[in-house]
């Protein structure tokens, strides 16, 4: 599974680690996140990540 990189913090989700944070497990592809997934960081939405 791939990473993704906010374009506006630099924050990586990994797939690997998953957003414990906010409910999201290991293993949960980017594309499985949910619409309203936010970056933890800085609050965008999911349209802000590009692959790493």
């Amino acid at each position: 599974m791939k990473k993704y990189v906010c374009t506006v913090c630099g924050y990586v989700y990994d797939p690997a680690v998953g957003d414990p944070d906010n409910g999201i497990a290991a293993g949960t592809a980017f594309e499985d996140l949910p619409d309203d997934w936010t970056c933890p960081p800085c609050g965008v939405g999911k349209e802000m990540f590009e692959p790493e």
